[in-house]
């Protein structure tokens, strides 16, 4: 997606698994900046903090979430965050509080502050409602809905 990585906003979604809320909100982050004209700002992945989905694809929940908004996630496949991601990227977005502690524990703590919660940019520092557990991708999706654009909102106004 970046045409000049170094001069790109560096943006990583990371859940557990990778194949559910992360690639929900990279998949409808990219197709938000796309439509805003702005997808050459933007360098974006996501990444999990476990290791048990790696190799796998998008979770069909997600899958379908995002087909009904026209949006394709053809090609994803769970990868691990790093400690390198820390470097790497500007925005470290996790999805719920467990995530951050694994965030932190993989990065060896956020000095730059750079490892956030997607729902705190809404005013609402709660965990995006995980579809692994519930079931409800519809609640997932209007949580990463209002928190990728809550952050997109955030970037212009800092930017």
């Amino acid at each position: 997606m970046a045409k000049q990585f170094n001069n790109n906003i560096k943006i990583l979604f990371v859940c557990h698994g990778s194949i559910c809320r992360s690639p929900m909100a990279l998949y409808y982050f990219k197709d938000l900046v796309r439509k805003k004209g702005l997808e050459d700002m933007f360098y974006l992945d996501s990444a999990a903090t476990s290791t048990e989905e790696i190799g796998n694809g998008v979770h069909h929940g997600t899958r379908e979430k995002l087909r009904q908004a026209g949006i394709s996630c053809q090609g994803h496949h769970a990868k691990q965050m790093t400690r390198q991601d820390y470097e790497t990227y500007d925005y470290l977005i996790g999805m719920d509080d467990w995530n951050i502690r694994n965030m932190n524990r993989i990065t060896g703590g956020d000095p730059d502050h750079k490892i956030y919660k997607l729902m705190g940019f809404t005013g609402n520092d709660r965990d995006v409602a995980d579809p692994w557990y519930t079931g409800d991708f519809e609640t997932t999706w209007q949580d990463i809905t209002a928190g990728c654009n809550a952050l997109l909102e955030l970037i212009g106004r800092t930017r």
